[in-house]
Order: C-alpha cells, then sequence, then structure tokens
C-alpha cells in the first residue's frame, strides 16, 4: 500500500463564524447532536492527551461521559498512567474526530476531579461487569498474563454478589475545564475552516478564525 495514493477530499460544508453559537458548550452540543443522528459508532470516543512534568507526552482513546458548562467529563483509574501524569501536571487536550461528517474538535485546557458524589453516581450506572473489571484492574500496572486478572474478577464476583458494589477509592472522573476549543470543517483543496473559542479572564470567549 503507498500511503500517498490515501487521500480523500472534503468537501461537505462550510463553517462560518456567524453560525456558531456564543460559547463553545453550546456548539459542541449542536454538533454532537448531529453525530448522534449520523449512527456514528462510539461518537462520544475522544483521545485523551497528557503529558509529565518534564514534557513527555502520551494519548489514548477515552470515552467523554458528561459535558456543560464546566467543561468535559470522563472517568478512569486515578493510579492509571494517564492518572499519575494528570495528578503531576494537571492539563490535558482532548481531539473528537467525526470522519464522515469530515469533523474535528480539539479541546485544551485544565484538569479538575470530580467531587465524589459525582463520581458515585455515575459509578452506580454501570453495568455490574464494568463495576467488578474497576475493581479488578490495576490499570497501567505491568501483569503476568490474563489468568490472574481473570481469577481476581471471579473473587469480587463472589464477594459482591447479591450485593451494591462500591466504587473503588482508586477510581473516579475528571473533569477538563476548556480554555481553547476549536472545531474544525474539512474544505475543498484542504482550505479547511477553524474556528478557535479562546476563554478571556473574564470567562468571555473570543472567536478567532485560524489558517489551515
Amino acid at each position: 500500500m503507498n500511503l500517498d495514493d490515501l487521500r480523500r477530499e472534503y468537501s461537505e460544508r462550510g463553517l462560518r463564524e456567524e453560525d456558531l453559537a456564543a460559547d463553545p458548550f453550546t456548539q459542541f452540543g449542536s454538533w454532537f447532536d448531529e453525530v448522534a443522528r449520523a449512527d456514528i459508532r462510539e461518537p462520544n470516543a475522544m483521545t485523551l492527551a497528557t503529558a509529565t512534568p518534564d514534557g513527555r507526552p502520551s494519548a489514548r482513546m477515552v470515552l467523554l461521559k458528561g459535558f456543560d458548562a464546566r467543561g468535559f467529563v470522563f472517568f478512569t483509574n486515578y493510579e492509571s498512567r494517564k492518572g499519575d501524569e494528570l495528578s503531576a501536571n494537571p492539563y490535558a487536550a482532548l481531539v473528537f474526530f467525526w470522519v464522515q461528517l469530515e469533523r474535528q474538535v480539539r479541546v485544551e485546557g485544565k484538569i479538575e476531579r470530580l467531587s465524589a458524589d459525582e463520581s458515585d453516581t455515575y459509578f452506580a450506572s454501570r453495568p455490574e461487569g464494568s463495576q467488578l473489571g474497576a475493581w479488578a484492574s490495576q490499570q497501567s500496572a505491568m501483569i503476568p498474563g490474563r489468568g490472574p486478572l481473570e481469577a481476581r474478577y471471579e473473587e469480587l464476583r463472589a464477594l459482591y454478589e447479591g450485593q451494591e458494589i462500591p466504587r473503588p477509592p482508586f477510581w473516579g472522573g475528571f473533569l477538563v475545564v476548556p480554555e481553547l476549543v476549536e472545531f474544525w470543517q474539512g474544505r475543498a483543496n484542504r482550505l479547511h475552516d477553524r474556528l478557535r473559542y479562546r476563554r478571556q479572564a473574564d470567562d468571555f470567549w473570543v472567536i478567532e478564525r485560524l489558517s489551515p
């Protein structure tokens, strides 16, 4: 396969300043509604990028589990690699890419932990298997094989059978509080539309067009 031949021309639509909402959360909600109607698989999948204090980056896919005027929410093991990096360097970036709509959203901002109550509420809504999985996995730790992981899961399943499963103290939610949110719309000839919201000190958002 010649990678040079993998080329797609973007031509669905444009993005104009006058079409944008006054704040990025309303605009994201509008785009996300369109994504949901387009029947895209895992529409809430996003790349989460973190970094160590000395600037070594890492990235992985996680699932968006909520957004509002505060920011964007996801859940994870606090003792995982991303949890450790976010504790040491509380800044992150998110990327959503919905190729069917030729759209991308980039978010950059500061990280905060959700309250215990919010994490408890979400954890209680998860399927039992996912709850047990959160307890069984020492996320990002080296293990000798899959056997011990599955054995630990079965131990926990027996332990909590017929009971409410509590949230592990090492598992919960993070909130990405955005400082920058960029909406990207693919256009012909690689002259894409890039419109960025930038937060001001008074929490007012300015909208700027970036060159593609």
